[in-house]
């Protein structure tokens, strides 16, 4: 199971479709932080893809969250944004993309961390 946290809906188009078709994986869909910290009170993901700039909390601070979660702790994430806070992911060992994100480059990134 992948969490997808985006809002953009076109993106979210792309990137589930391709995940679909390419992967052994489904995907948990949220919009924003909040949603996706009660999501994962029901599931377990096993990466975590999440955009940086997000309505009311970004993806940093969510990671930080998702992240001090026990269960959660050891799972990798894939940041996304056209500007990423590259210190900032460097410091979390967070997998950074830019966007717009490449298909092929996006669905090796995922192999590699779930590998």
């Amino acid at each position: 199971m992948i969490l997808l946290v985006e809002d953009d809906s076109n993106i979210v188009e792309v990137l589930v479709e391709a995940i679909i078709q390419e992967m052994p994986y489904l995907v948990a869909l949220v919009a924003d932080g909040f949603e996706a910290l009660k999501t994962v009170q029901g599931i377990k993901p096993n990466l975590f893809i999440l955009d940086y700039q997000l309505p009311r909390m970004n993806g940093i601070e969510l990671y930080d969250k998702l992240h001090a979660i026990d269960a959660l702790a050891h799972i990798p994430a894939v940041m996304m944004s056209a500007r990423l806070p590259r210190q900032e992911l460097e410091k979390r060992k967070i997998m950074g993309m830019n966007k717009p994100v490449d298909l092929d480059d996006f669905l090796q990134t995922l192999d590699q961390l779930l590998g």
